[in-house]
C-alpha cells in the first residue's frame, strides 16, 4: 500500500519559502537533507528549523546563503558559522517550550523532514533516539517526509507514529552518528567527585553529555536505587542501569523507567535501547515540564556554563556576545531540581578554559547571555570545591565562589569585585 520512492522525489514538495523543520541530533535526517540541498539552484529564501544535530549540514554552507537560512534553537558545532556568515540565526527558547512554538503557530511549519525506524507490522514506526519538538512539528507541518532506516533503533515512550501519516518516505539502512566520551582527566574527576558526594541514594538524576557527566556517572556504582529523568543520556547510565544502581524505584514520575527526550552515544546505547521497554522517550514540553521534574524527590541537576560571575549569574549560551550553544534545557531542570523535596540544582565547571582563562569571573562579559539567575543557582562545582549559593548574600556567594576559582585568578577577582564596588555588579 505504501511505497518508497527516492530522495530526489520525496523533496521536490520543498518549495521557496518554505519553513522545515528537522529531527534532532543523531536522528538527523542526512539522506533527505542531502537531497534537498542538491535542489540549492532551484530554491530559494528556505528556513531550516533545527536544534543541535550531528553530521553534515551541508545545506549551511555559506554558499548556499541565497537558497537556505538557518534558524537554530540550540546551536551546534555544524551551523556555528551561520551567524557570523549572515546565513542563519538563533531562537532562543527553553527546550520545555519549543514544541508550543508549533503548536501555537508561532512558527508554522511547511515541511517535516523526520528519521524512523522501518515499520512494525501494525504500521507504526518510532522516532527511535529523538523525540524533542518532533512530534509538535509534524502535527503542524503541511508535509511529513521520513527516512525510513534499517538502523534506527525501535524506543518506546511518545515518539510513535504511523505510515499513514507519512507524506512520504525513503528506505535507507545507515550508521547513526556515534559520541564516543574520552576518559575524564584529573580535573574532570576532582569535579566528579565533589558532585558525587552530593548526590543521595534515591536521587533522580539529570544530567547531560560530556566528559564531566561522564565522570559523574563513573563514580555513582555505590549508590543506590537512583532514577533517571533527563533531557538526554549517553553510554554512561548502561551499566548503572544494568547494575541496578539506576533502577527508578523512588521516582514519582514514571516510575520504574528511565525518562528522557533524545539519546546520543555510540552503537552500545543504540543496540542496548532498541526494543527496551525501561527507556521512555517523550516530547520534551512533557520531561522538561517544570511542574513534572519537580514531583521526583531528591531531583539532581547537573549543567554546565561558560562562565560564573561572582554573584551567581551563569553564563551558558554565549561567549561574550558570540552565540555558542542556546538556552535548551538548562533553566528546565534548574528550576525543577530547585523547587523538588531535597532536590539540588548544580553547575560543573573546571576553574579555566584549556587557555587558562577563569571562568569564575567579576563580572560577565559584555554582552553574555544569563541563561541561569543569580536567584536561581544552588552549587557551583569545580576542581577546587563546591559553593553553595542558595539563601546567601552576594557578599557571601562572592567570598564562595572566589574559593572555588582557580589560585591564580583569585586575587584578580577579588580586586576586581573591589573595584566595581563590593558586590560583583556594575
Amino acid at each position: 500500500m505504501y511505497k518508497a520512492v527516492s530522495a530526489e522525489e520525496a523533496v521536490k514538495v520543498i518549495k521557496s519559502n518554505d519553513k522545515i523543520y528537522i529531527q534532532a541530533a543523531a536522528a538527523n535526517p542526512q539522506v533527505l537533507l542531502r537531497a534537498m540541498t542538491a535542489r540549492h539552484e532551484e530554491l530559494r529564501n528556505v528556513t531550516i528549523c533545527q536544534l543541535h544535530t550531528e553530521g553534515e549540514a551541508l545545506y549551511a554552507d555559506i554558499k548556499y546563503k541565497e537558497s537556505f537560512h538557518v534558524n537554530s534553537f540550540f546551536i551546534g558545532k555544524n551551523v556555528r558559522h551561520t551567524l557570523k556568515a549572515g546565513n542563519g540565526s538563533y531562537t532562543p527558547v527553553f527546550l520545555s517550550e519549543l514544541p508550543l512554538l508549533f503548536k501555537r503557530n508561532i512558527i508554522d511549519i511547511d515541511v517535516a523532514l523526520i528519521h524512523v525506524s522501518i515499520p512494525d507490522r501494525h504500521g507504526y514506526c518510532s522516532l527511535g533516539v529523538s523525540v524533542e519538538a518532533t512530534l509538535a512539528a509534524i502535527d503542524n507541518a503541511t508535509y511529513v517526509i521520513a527516512q525510513i532506516n534499517k538502523q534506527m533503533p525501535r524506543t518506546f515512550g511518545a515518539g510513535i507514529i504511523h505510515i499513514s501519516e507519512i507524506d512520504a518516505f525513503v528506505e535507507c539502512d545507515e550508521p547513526l552518528p556515534e559520541h564516543i566520551v574520552a576518559e575524564p582527566n584529573a580535573i574532570e574527576n576532582k569535579i566528579a567527585d565533589y558532585v558525587a558526594e552530593l548526590i543521595e541514594d534515591e536521587s533522580t538524576l539529570q544530567m547531560g553529555i560530556g566528559n564531566i557527566p561522564n565522570a559523574v556517572l563513573s563514580k555513582l556504582t555505590n549508590h543506590k536505587n537512583l532514577g533517571l529523568h533527563t533531557e538526554m543520556f549517553s553510554d554512561g547510565v548502561i551499566d548503572l542501569i544494568l547494575n541496578d544502581v539506576i533502577n527508578g524505584n523512588y521516582k514519582v514520575i514514571d516510575r520504574g523507567r528511565a525518562l528522557a527526550t533524545f539519546l546520543f552515544g555510540s552503537k552500545r546505547l543504540y543496540d542496548y535501547v532498541n526494543d527496551n521497554p525501561y527507556i521512555d522517550l517523550r516530547s520534551s514540553n512533557y520531561v522538561n515540564n517544570v511542574s513534572i521534574i519537580k514531583q521526583n524527590p531528591k531531583m539532581v541537576a547537573i549543567n554546565s556554563a561558560i562562565e560564573v560571575d561572582v554573584t551567581g549569574q551563569v553564563c551558558a549560551d554565549s561567549i561574550g556576545s558570540n552565540m555558542y550553544s542556546g538556552v535548551g534545557g538548562q533553566m528546565d531542570f534548574i528550576r525543577g531540581a530547585s523547587l523538588s523535596k531535597g532536590g539540588k540544582a548544580i553547575i560543573a565547571l573546571p576553574s579555566v578554559t584549556q587557555k587558562g582563562i577563569s571562568r569564575i569571573v567579576p563580572f560577565l562579559k559584555q554582552g553574555a547571555g544569563v541563561v541561569t539567575t543569580r536567584a536561581h543557582i544552588h552549587y557551583v562545582v569545580t576542581e577546587y570545591g563546591v559553593a553553595n549559593l542558595y539563601g546567601k548574600t552576594l557578599q557571601e556567594r562572592i567570598k564562595a565562589l572566589i574559593n572555588i576559582a582557580h589560585p591564580d585568578h583569585r586575587e584578580f577577582i577579588d580586586r576586581e569585585n573591589f573595584r566595581l564596588g563590593g558586590r560583583g555588579i556594575i
